[in-house]
């Protein structure tokens, strides 16, 4: 007791300490400077010269930033200006007027900064910029990591085109996706939901690893993928990309964005993607890859009052349909004489967002609200499921300050619901069908404070309760902590606990595909775990450039888990509660320094410590690399015309389902040998437009018969799910971008 309040004594005493210095700041303007026209940036850099401490501008392009002793030197920067540094001799108010950057056009085009971590943020968070993606196709968001050394993407299986990504060695089940923060691709959408966001829509990417805040919700188990589309106010007035490939796929992306006043912009996000070729390298009887035909488009409405008040609005709406099966064909409708797949899918997504600026500048209110409509229309071989997804989300938020802008709180209520529909025929000949009807209602609220020694230490403590109608009430900490032993040695660490529901059938369609019976068992939990970690980055002045060290450890422990367990019986999966231990170990370092005048280097390595409990035995989670390498080479031009990439995926050893019990033409080893995959890109920029070529999987590497008798499908044998590597090979890539930008 003594101790604890010795502790909260020394805090009172810093916090008193802090608040004195907080008397003294700095308040100012940044604006632009653009041919003959001036505005307010919002979102611009404001930090104090070689230290931790820095704010970005508000909707009016203003800022205040306490004054740090020993420190005049006021730095300001916004891609696509000229940084700027004051000398501030005292605490009057300040304008900053940035100039254009005469080379902008071609540095956004060419070679912008990459992936990077902010020295700033708490949480371990990498953030990939436009730049970054276009180093590859980037035709959607699952191929967006290839450049990525923390997100793996794979496809699911061997038949449907699922795709599914893994982050500290987990599947994406675990790491909460979200757009502009709005948690989505939930349940029915977890399994195509990647394909969902083409390339040509998205402004930026944040991953964040281990444990998120609680304001958004108690998922997370593993991080957060939050996906930011272009915006009205910043994005291009018109821009277009056109991409094919050698197998048939081609794409068109056409986005266009209007400012109607100073408060009112609007944009739109048009996309349609083909792929008509049916391909079959391997000469299994079936397609590499499904036929896919999808409409995609976003219309969004931005308002700024220029008064502290902004708001946003948008629909959504997508229609896609998969074609997969055997080679022959090419219905609408299941036959028990040649194996198809179809999985027709159209979903609806609307938002609104709203906030409000008090004078001060740390105090907001917001809020944020999506619904989506989702659904699916399906069958695999002789099986069929139809699915239909409803959900709601809001969130109330409102943050302030306790004293000084180093004590900060955020608070709120949110409420998530889920309403499913699923009817699984394992065999539409039979009039059996299993409904799977399932509604989740959970209102929920939360508290998280942050407190802040400038330079040092930044501690984020937050919890949240959240009311499930069907599991009772959830009790979810999380703390994060940041410390700067010198400006250049950072050191992050995360504990927190998360829960997840599982979607048995919606998550894991893909199984289907195969003759396993689907056995789930009743009374299913929600699932449970403790995630913690810690990151520490070097920064490294050699020659005059900067490298960048990352080394980093996460552990995830389930408290309890659904367990997929393919390894009981060839004939069947089974679905169960975890009774035993389940827990992912990650280890990785990365380092990143540019070699020569405009030649990047990215180098990294994972290793993966995953295991399970199936049928009380303790196992390598199967289909899994024990160790990931990553190197990417990017090099531009000194005048920025042309780019080249070069990246090579290293993948380790891992652990396959048994299929002993086949007969022996029908089994397969029960592990996978080491194997490299190999991208590059050439990029040739103009002052509007740049054209690039590529090839994806340069070595020609696939994995030998994905597919377990792919000649009889309606046998006891076939399975499609047991997928490791490569179900494609080399491709080779052709695309266009043109924008004409906003002045």
């Amino acid at each position: 007791m003594n101790r604890l309040i010795v502790g909260v004594y020394l805090l009172l005493s810093i916090s008193l300490s802090l608040n004195a210095q907080a008397n003294k700041e700095v308040a100012g303007v940044v604006k632009a400077k653009d041919k003959n026209t001036t505005i307010e940036l919002v979102g611009a850099n404001v930090y104090w010269a070689n230290t931790q401490t820095g704010t970005i501008t508000d909707v009016k392009g203003e800022f205040i930033l306490p004054l740090v002793a020993g420190n005049k030197n006021l730095v300001v920067s916004y891609i696509g200006y000229k940084t700027d540094t004051l000398l501030i001799e005292n605490d009057r108010p300040v304008e900053v007027v940035l100039k254009s950057d005469e080379l902008d056009e071609v540095l956004v085009a060419g070679k912008k900064a990459g992936s990077h971590m902010s020295r700033l943020d708490p949480l371990t968070k990498v953030n990939i910029t436009g730049a970054e993606l276009c180093k590859a196709a980037c035709c959607n968001l699952s191929e967006s990591f290839e450049t990525n050394a923390s997100v793996d993407v794979s496809y699911a299986d061997a038949a449907t085109g699922a795709k599914q990504i893994q982050l500290l060695g987990l599947s994406g089940n675990y790491v909460q996706m979200m757009t502009e923060n709005i948690p989505n691709f939930r349940g029915l959408a977890t399994l195509y939901g990647l394909s969902y966001i083409p390339g040509a829509w998205m402004e930026s990417i944040q991953i964040s690893k281990g444990t998120a805040t609680v304001i958004n919700g108690y998922e997370a188990l593993t991080g957060q993928i939050n996906v930011e589309y272009k915006k009205p106010v910043n994005s291009e007035k018109f821009f277009v990309n056109m991409y094919a490939n050698n197998t048939g796929r081609w794409e068109t992306n056409v986005n266009g964005s209007i400012h109607l006043n100073d408060k009112w912009t609007t944009a739109i996000l048009a996309h349609y993607s083909e792929d008509q070729k049916s391909t079959d390298d391997n000469d299994d009887g079936f397609r590499d890859e499904p036929l896919l035909k999808q409409i995609n488009f976003i219309n969004r409405w931005d308002y700024n009052n220029k008064n502290g008040f902004t708001s946003q609005i948008g629909i959504k709406v997508l229609d896609e349909n998969r074609l997969g099966g055997q080679m022959d064909f090419h219905g609408s409708q299941p036959s028990n004489s040649i194996y198809g797949i179809n999985i027709d899918t159209r979903r609806y997504e609307a938002f609104y967002k709203a906030g409000y600026v008090f004078d001060d500048d740390l105090t907001s209110v917001a809020l944020v609200a999506n619904y989506s409509k989702h659904e699916q229309n399906s069958f695999y071989g002789l099986k069929k499921y139809d699915a239909q997804q409803n959900s709601f989300y809001a969130n109330l938020i409102f943050q302030s300050y306790i004293g000084s802008e180093n004590s900060k709180f955020s608070t709120g209520a949110s409420f998530q619901t889920d309403k499913f529909d699923e009817k699984l025929n394992q065999n539409f000949q039979t009039p059996e069908v299993e409904i799977l009807n399932r509604e989740e209602i959970v209102p929920g609220a939360f508290f998280q404070y942050t407190f802040n020694i400038p330079e040092r230490l930044t501690l984020i403590a937050g919890a949240r309760v959240d009311f499930h109608n069907n599991y009772g009430t959830l009790f979810t900490p999380r703390l994060h902590a940041k410390y700067n032993f010198t400006p250049n040695t950072i050191l992050r660490a995360s504990a927190g606990k998360g829960y997840r529901t599982p979607n048995v059938l919606a998550e894991n369609s893909y199984l289907l595909a195969s003759s396993r019976n689907i056995n789930i068992a009743p009374d299913l939990d929600q699932e449970e775990a403790w995630n913690y970690g810690a990151n520490i980055t070097q920064y490294i002045d050699i020659a005059g450039k900067e490298l960048t060290l990352n080394v980093e450890y996460y552990r995830t422990d389930f408290q309890n888990q659904l367990v997929v367990d393919a390894d009981q019986s060839v004939d069947a999966v089974y679905f169960y509660n975890l009774n035993g231990k389940s827990y992912a170990n990650n280890f990785q370092v990365e380092g990143k320094y540019e070699v020569l005048k405009g030649l990047d280097l990215v180098a990294a390595w994972r290793l993966n410590d995953v295991k399970s409990t199936y049928n009380d035995e303790l196992m390598d989670r199967p289909l899994i690399s024990r160790a990931k390498g990553l190197v990417n080479l990017s090099y531009a031009t000194p005048l920025k015309k042309w780019q080249v990439d070069f990246t090579t995926q290293f993948n380790g050893k891992g652990r396959v389902p048994s299929t002993s019990d086949n007969i022996e033409e029908h089994q397969r080893p029960d592990s996978f040998d080491s194997y490299q995959i190999v991208n590059t890109q050439v990029t040739k920029y103009f002052r509007k437009w740049n054209i690039y070529v590529g090839a994806e999987n340069l070595g020609n590497f696939t994995q030998d018969n994905p597919i377990i008798a792919g000649d009889e499908p309606f046998g006891d044998y076939f399975d499609s799910s047991l997928i490791w590597g490569p179900v494609m090979g080399r491709r080779f890539y052709f695309g266009l971008r043109f924008s004409i930008g906003r002045e």
